[in-house]
């Protein structure tokens, strides 16, 4: 990792990129493109996170509840979100900044926005407490299924021991990034192996017709009852990652040294890693033919490395967990088996999903599915404590402490990671004990779609409008903001309303 110095720094020409309300670009060659082999690495943390909630939880949830009716929407969610993180790639790579800085360049207002955007959805320690709850099913057994489930005394202190895990494990890694890397890469390629185990002894050939339907009856939406406009916002949200977590690609690409964020420098631990100086502020490169043509070849490749590590791994656990979900909970003729209710409007359906694989393929399948569950779970927690600390880290750092030798990234990231694992913490300790982690789930999800919102659009103003010609958004990609614009636009519009209305 190279490190920027004083003599190679000249300021960017004025008409390349305007910098804005924060200190102008300085101007480096773009480094050569890596082997695509070597690229492998941030969107696969992004799909850890997106395993967690989206794929694992909230779709599994609404097919049990109303079958495929809404699948078309899911698809369309993963796409737009494939489409959403290119761009936020595209800013990094040009700059070796984070797509929030290049708002902050815009408005100071957004800075601001951002981290509360950034802290509030994701301070709830949901994934923790999900994984939690599995946890004791698996030692104690379920206390209960349906609306009347009562919480097991033991799921807040197993919430708080994963949250200190996860904790211990960012702090005791060397290079932060690196730790993430490693683990995610491991846990997913493991739980993706799980999921085809699992769907090719329980998934049957009706329901892939029934998702096959599903897919393309366009507009069509589920019945009113537990599934919410409020919930269906969060669902579609976490169709992939969602919220600010997908704004995380940043970060990581910056500390993978994709393009120009070979220049910034990485957050290593205060414990065990070998501080790096970080620039708090990006670069642009001279757009003459050599750097144009290394730009093609990043574009290239960070395009075909995330269509396979991100979209295609969240489509497939997408199909496949919906397909078991439907499997399990409904007959052949398209009716909802008997018994099927009684697992009510919570995280209790995974307990049901249990059972029936424990019918089907013995004990040992129940117990594998359960300890696949909290990994998925805690690894969702694990990465997104990262992401959010990181992304708080990187507001703060370049909008407020500039220039400070005693806040560096690096001990920020730490201060701002164990503030939120306590905060985490005593949510959890003074928490009404009825509060289930589902709900934490849907409350989560429901904010992040309206970031979405919010953000698509400011992404479509800085890379079509503050980017110079030769590397901004083309026709075909503005289409495509403009429509994850309106899409999460409509859906949080429709959720609001329908919340003012109740």
């Amino acid at each position: 990792m190279s490190t920027p110095t004083k003599q190679e720094d000249t300021h960017a020409p004025a008409d390349a990129i305007d910098p804005g309300r924060l200190p102008p670009l300085r101007t480096r060659p773009l480094p050569d493109a890596v082997p695509l082999r070597k690229m492998i690495g941030p969107s696969i943390m992004l799909a850890g996170l997106a395993l967690g909630s989206g794929e694992f939880i909230l779709w599994p949830y609404i097919t049990y509840q109303s079958g495929f009716v809404f699948f078309w929407a899911c698809l369309l969610g993963v796409t737009t979100q494939y489409f959403i993180n290119m761009e936020i790639t595209r800013w990094s790579l040009a700059t070796g900044e984070s797509a929030i800085t290049g708002f902050a360049r815009l408005s100071k207002h957004w800075a601001w926005l951002f981290l509360v955007l950034n802290v509030v959805p994701w301070m709830i320690p949901a994934w923790a407490k999900g994984a939690a709850e599995i946890t004791s099913w698996l030692v104690w057994g379920p206390t209960g299924v349906g609306e009347g489930a009562v919480e097991s005394r033991h799921v807040t202190a197993l919430s708080i021991a994963g949250l200190f895990i996860c904790g211990a494990v960012l702090t005791a890694g060397k290079v932060v990034y690196e730790t993430v890397e490693r683990i995610q890469l491991v846990l997913v390629s493991l739980i993706l192996v799980l999921v085809v185990v699992l769907a090719a002894f329980l998934v049957r050939a009706d329901a892939v017709v029934a998702q096959l339907t599903g897919a393309v009856s366009f507009g069509a939406l589920p019945d009113a009852g537990a599934l919410t406009p409020l919930l269906l916002l969060g669902a579609l949200a976490f169709a992939g990652v969602g919220g600010t977590m997908n704004l995380g690609q940043s970060n990581y690409v910056k500390d993978k040294g994709y393009g120009m964020g070979r220049y910034i420098g990485r957050i290593t631990s205060p414990i065990t890693g070998q501080t790096e100086a970080i620039s708090e502020v990006g670069y642009h490169f001279p757009h003459d033919e050599e750097n144009l043509a290394r730009w093609r070849a990043w574009w290239r490749a960070a395009g075909t490395e995330h269509f396979v590590s991100f979209f295609l791994t969240c489509i497939a656990c997408l199909v496949l967990l919906t397909l078991i979900s439907y499997s399990i909970f409904y007959d052949a003729d398209g009716s909802r088996i008997d018994g099927a209710a009684q697992y009510g409007n919570n995280m209790s359906f995974v307990w049901g999903e249990a059972v029936a694989i424990e019918n089907r393929l013995g004990t040992a399948a129940r117990v594998l599915f359960l300890v696949m569950g909290v990994c998925i779970l805690l690894t969702t927690e694990f990465g997104v404590l990262d992401a959010a600390t990181r992304i708080s880290t990187d507001i703060v750092k370049v909008n407020w402490l500039q220039g400070s030798e005693q806040w560096s990234e690096s001990r920020l990231y730490y201060a701002i990671l164990w503030g939120t694992i306590l905060l985490g913490t005593a949510i959890l300790l003074v928490g009404d004990q009825k509060v289930r982690a589902f709900d934490l789930f849907k409350f989560t999800a429901a904010m992040n779609g309206g970031v979405m919102f919010v953000y698509s659009a400011l992404l479509l103003r800085i890379n079509r409008y503050r980017l110079p010609e030769a590397i901004r958004m083309g026709t075909f990609r503005t289409v495509m903001m403009v429509w994850a614009v309106a899409f999460f636009g409509f859906f949080a519009v429709w959720a609001a309303w329908d919340v003012v209305g109740r």
